[in-house]
């Protein structure tokens, strides 16, 4: 499913208009980033947790050379199901209460 497919699914189970699905999952999506972007941890219950990671500065090999390249610190988004997603992705309802 894509961007598209989620403003439709979430029109049709909301029954409201398509355009103003995609407003509100714009904003979502809006207010994720910022949560991010200003370092905090984002967490749904029953759904999951975003968080920012950094990766720490080293050295790489560029792989046609061999030479060694430094590579500079990075951050990343990082996701970890809650075990309610888990439980529904696997089918498993007992997984779930927990």
């Amino acid at each position: 499913m894509n961007k598209a497919g989620l403003i439709s699914s979430v029109a049709s189970k909301l029954g409201i208009s398509q355009s103003a699905a995609s407003a509100y999952l714009n904003a979502v999506l809006e207010s994720i980033t910022d949560c991010l972007e200003s370092g905090d941890k984002l967490v749904i219950a029953n759904f999951g947790a975003f968080d920012v990671k950094t990766r720490a500065a080293g050295v790489a090999r560029n792989l046609k050379t061999g030479e060694p390249i430094s590579v500079g610190e990075t951050k990343s988004v990082s996701f970890k199901a809650a075990k309610a997603l888990k439980a529904a992705i696997s089918g498993c309802e007992e997984d779930a209460e927990d």
